[in-house]
């Protein structure tokens, strides 16, 4: 009797030892409000044999991580369209797609077809698009209704109350706001450095007018609801937030057209969940799933009905942001060639040491 107990404990250990085994962990790599708790929970649910496991980033850390692993330890990473390509030529940190496996069909066409000739490399595909949305001004319309450009940002009319996030996105900002187009120069480094002078020099005097410098939204949730802040750059998905809570803080589109983003799906080179990678891509396609999505991140998923699916305030926070000539002005990233982020963070650096 004894050995026969011992061997059915061990038959049953090596029943639970081999169900463990066989649970899959998916390494999602995204931002803030990407993974919503809910979504994890509905995904997890239906395949109960995939752990979801999540590390919040931005376009910046996603590289970087990647490029310091060898495009290792994560199976999922969500880099915005135009950072897929230049980081793919030179550190190799993506696999291309297979996207018969991807329900691409359920996609809005024009920002599918968008993001994969931005991320095609030697005939392969390397990502597809999730969620997009721009970045423009967040505005108390009550405390600074005059804000409309780029420029204001730095008026000193508004001195201690305005910010912005110091990354590359302002320096693009502020060339727009400067008149220039620093897409067009992307291909003349020569140009592309004179520009960056530019702006520098303009961010540098800037300095004295804004109060702070944020680092992510709940940063600048906390100061535009504060009234610290009444004017920001700012992503269109914060503002959207915060509209719901108060109505006098909206997203403004600056004159020269907000700049549009696309978060993307992308599959590390040693990623090692392939099949969970694009089960939970699918997932996030479903209707029932975008509205939860969305409800989290304030962006619009690339799906055709994208907006319909929003909940009831933010949809109302666009059409108070955006009228179709908005949207016409839309100036969406170009793909970022070789050198030059290493271009502008030395400008950021600049910026940020100068007194």
């Amino acid at each position: 009797m004894k050995p026969t107990f011992r061997a059915l404990l061990a038959g049953t250990a090596m029943v639970l030892a081999g169900g463990t085994a066989s649970a899959e962990t998916l390494r999602l790599l995204t931002w803030g409000g990407y993974a919503p708790e809910d979504v994890i929970a509905a995904f997890e649910a239906e395949y109960p044999d995939i752990d979801v496991e999540v590390t919040l980033s931005n376009n910046e850390e996603m590289i970087a991580k990647l490029r310091a692993t060898g495009g290792t330890g994560f199976d999922l990473a969500q880099p915005s369209h135009d950072r897929v390509y230049a980081a793919q030529v030179e550190y190799n940190i993506y696999k291309p797609l297979d996207l018969s496996k991807i329900d691409t069909d359920k996609m809005t066409p024009n920002l599918l077809e968008g993001v994969k000739a931005n991320t095609t490399i030697e005939g392969e595909v390397y990502s597809v698009p999730h969620q997009w949305g721009t970045t423009g001004m967040m505005v108390n319309v009550a405390e600074a209704p005059d804000v409309k450009s780029w420029n204001d940002l730095c008026d000193a009319q508004y001195q201690g109350r305005t910010s912005m996030r110091l990354r590359r996105t302002i320096l693009l900002a502020t060339a727009f706001g400067m008149g220039k187009d620093p897409f067009a120069l992307y291909s003349d480094p020569a140009a592309y450095q004179q520009m960056l002078d530019e702006v520098t020099e303009k961010l540098i005097e800037c300095k004295s007018v804004i109060k702070t410098y944020w680092t992510g939204g709940d940063d600048l949730s906390a100061l535009m609801l504060s009234g610290e802040v009444v004017a920001s750059e700012s992503w269109d998905s914060t503002a959207f937030k915060l509209y719901g809570e108060n109505k006098d803080i909206q997203f403004v589109p600056p004159e020269t057209g907000a700049l549009a983003w696309i978060d993307t799906f992308t599959i590390p080179r040693g990623g090692e969940a392939d099949d969970a990678a694009y089960k939970w891509i699918n997932f996030v396609l479903r209707p029932e799933i975008t509205k939860m999505m969305s409800a989290s991140t304030g962006a619009i998923a690339a799906v055709p009905n994208g907006i319909e699916l929003m909940p009831d305030d933010k949809r109302e926070a666009i059409s108070v942001a955006f009228d179709q000539s908005d949207l016409d002005n839309l100036k969406f990233f170009a793909n970022i060639p070789p050198g030059i982020e290493d271009m502008e963070g030395l400008a950021l650096e600049r910026i940020k040491a100068a007194n």
